[in-house]
């Protein structure tokens, strides 16, 4: 059996090939391959024989694995952060490197990372996308009320029908009209791609498996969560299945607090950030929202606000919480459960507004419980 350490890079591959025999090991061969030259790569793999082979994941692993993964009797995904040994090395080439992973890989010491499946890859760029069409939305839209704000004419329904009827009745020097009237256009353009991408992440999920349907409708019984929401969580934390606990759900959203102790002296630190930045917003977001409309999560965060003396601080807790909800929703499959007497605050204001009354018309209104008209 031989063991292939792979340090693969944008144009080019470096290989080392390692032989074991007992404890011994020895290197073989060593080879630097043009990454364009995909028929070499095959060749020189399918002539090596029996062999598993390991490489970081890095962000363009995909193409190589498919490339020889049916060559090989194992294909490893090696995970860098935890694969400190070569990150830390105070001598690092790439000979060196695949020298490295071909020594872990056949001591069987490789740190593996998780891959995901064609189906989750392809709704991560469905979602990741939309994400970035939003956010050039918004920068367009935060463009546009600063170069109103230099004129004082800046008006909260900028982007309303009525709002681009006054934009152009606007009296703008020719250089901000110019730039006005290319952002308007960028704007719509951006607009219409975010509602093809809306249309494409429904299709997408109508043919999802039953597995994915029943956890969407699941996570969808939880307040304030819409699909955008649902679609984050889904496609950046891949299967679900593969965390063994809450904690290590937490910490794969980067949402775990670090501790430094030593003795009696204790120091704790912020959240990690590691993991996926877009899961970790999307949670903090989700958040904010039921702090704000739901009573129940609203006293839990006005609990950990009194505690901690910081709102965000307060909110990153809530959305860990709500992570742990989430996960534990979708480990036992059941619906998320109102509390006995929890209403969000939206309905129990909507319960207190007088009712219409049917039978006197529209200009009456009748109290709730009252029996009189108002």
């Amino acid at each position: 059996m031989k063991y292939v350490g792979v340090d693969l890079h944008k144009h080019v591959i470096r290989l080392c090939v390692v032989s074991r025999a007992g404890q011994r090991r020895k290197v073989v061969d060593r080879r630097r391959f043009d990454c364009q030259d995909t028929a070499a790569i095959r060749a020189y793999f399918k002539h090596l024989g029996r062999f598993q082979a390991a490489l970081e994941a890095t962000a363009a692993y995909e193409w190589f694995f498919l490339l020889i993964e049916d060559l090989a009797d194992r294909v490893v995904l090696a995970h860098p952060k935890k694969l400190r040994v070569i990150a830390e090395s105070t001598r690092k080439t790439d000979k060196i490197d695949a020298e490295v992973l071909a020594t872990f890989l056949a001591l069987d010491m490789i740190p593996e990372a998780y891959r995901p499946s064609p189906r989750i890859r392809q709704h991560r760029v469905l979602v990741r996308h939309r994400c970035w069409l939003q956010r050039r939305i918004t920068s367009i839209q935060c463009k546009l009320r600063n170069t109103l704000a230099h004129y004082n004419a800046d008006i909260a329904e900028l982007f309303t029908q009525r709002g681009k009827a006054y934009l152009a009745g606007l009296s703008l020097s020719a250089a901000d009209r110019f730039a006005v009237l290319a952002l308007e256009e960028q704007l719509a353009l951006f607009q219409r791609q975010l509602r093809d991408a809306d249309q494409q992440l429904r299709e997408f999920a109508g043919l999802g498996a039953l597995a994915e349907q029943e956890a969407r409708a699941i996570l969808a019984t939880i307040p304030q969560i819409g699909p955008v929401t649902i679609d984050v969580v889904l496609s950046e934390m891949g299967d679900w299945r593969r965390f063994r606990s809450q904690k290590a759900a937490v910490a794969f959203a980067g949402l775990d607090p670090g501790v430094r102790q030593s003795a009696e002296k204790r120091r704790d630190l912020p959240i990690s950030k590691e993991g996926s930045r877009l899961l970790r917003w999307v949670l903090i977001q989700a958040a904010w929202r039921l702090a704000g409309r739901s009573a129940r999560w609203s006293v839990t965060f006005h609990s950990l606000e009194k505690k901690t003396g910081s709102k965000k601080k307060a909110i990153v807790a809530v959305a860990r919480r709500l992570l742990c909800v989430m996960f534990s929703m979708l480990q036992s499959g059941q619906a998320y459960r109102l509390a006995a007497g929890e209403n969000t605050v939206e309905e129990k204001a909507r319960k207190q507004r007088p009712r219409r009354s049917r039978r006197c018309g529209p200009r009456s209104r009748q109290l709730v419980g009252s029996g009189r008209s108002a």
